[in-house]
């Protein structure tokens, strides 16, 4: 029997195919799933792309950092870039802590990461730096007693301004909730040029500061070239942290918002759309 297709259900499977194409441009997935191609490592006291003791590897999928062969972690930390900047985007990343810490971590490192935004290029990190100059969204897991938030910021080599003041400690927590145990927790950071960065988890707005900048401490054994003091940052690589505790990677995507920059209504009407849905 020959199968007859109506003029209605052609336009109705055109116009579905279509609004599925719109939905989903922009997205780049960061992690392929597969391996790190597309991926550069920095271990501090190690060479670039010196992937000590395999600490950056893909296995079922997930994008994983672990410490089964470190002796001690030694302040070894270690951090995975994508291979170029960006500037205007959405970064969504799922993650999960797992396992023990590795020896010799810090307490503070307990369920301790982090995304690193706007960092500065990986090949330019001395072979015994410990953090990029960036903005980091810290990524933190509950140990089972205390209130610990996630997705707050830290300023390794950089500074923000938070309420339309400078702020100068290194770290400043979000208003989210503890999240506890092995769970997936899915974080996104909106970031735009220099003007502003968002962290985001459940639709929730849980952190927003402006013009961040580079400036300040926290970051040791850098380059003095690179780290221009008061210098805006309006693009840079994203990072990924290795900070003594096992945690995994499901997916690690960005949506460019470049062709937006000069579209503010446009902008702003596409940011709504990716949030919201």
């Amino acid at each position: 029997m020959k199968l007859k297709i109506g003029l209605p259900f052609i336009i109705l499977f055109i116009f579905l195919f279509v609004n599925q194409s719109i939905a989903q441009k922009g997205w780049i997935d960061l992690f392929n799933g597969k391996d790190l191609k597309d991926w550069n490592i920095k271990i501090s006291k190690h060479e670039y792309n010196e992937n000590y003791a395999n600490t950056f590897r893909v296995e079922d999928g997930l994008l994983k950092v672990s410490y089964d062969g470190y002796g001690d972690f030694d302040q070894q930390y270690g951090h995975i870039f994508y291979k170029k900047p960006f500037s205007y985007y959405l970064l969504s990343v799922t993650y999960r802590f797992v396992g023990e810490q590795a020896k010799g971590g810090e307490g503070w490192a307990l369920r301790n990461s982090g995304a690193m935004l706007h960092c500065q290029a990986p090949e330019t990190m001395l072979k015994n730096q410990d953090f990029p100059i960036s903005i980091e969204g810290q990524i933190l897991g509950g140990d089972g007693i205390h209130e610990r938030h996630t997705s707050n910021v830290c300023t390794p080599g950089t500074q923000i301004f938070y309420e339309g003041k400078l702020f100068t400690p290194h770290c400043l927590d979000s208003k989210s909730k503890t999240y506890a145990g092995d769970q997936w927790v899915t974080v996104q950071f909106l970031v735009l040029g220099d003007s502003v960065i968002k962290h985001i988890i459940d639709k929730e707005v849980v952190l927003e500061y402006t013009k961040p900048q580079i400036g300040g401490g926290n970051v040791t054994n850098y380059d003095p070239k690179v780290k221009l003091d008061g210098k805006a940052l309006t693009s840079g690589y994203i990072s990924l942290q290795s900070e003594s505790h096992p945690i995994e990677f499901k997916k690690v995507k960005l949506y460019n918002l470049e062709p937006y920059a000069n579209d503010k209504a446009k902008l702003d009407k596409v940011i709504e759309k990716l949030i919201n849905d």
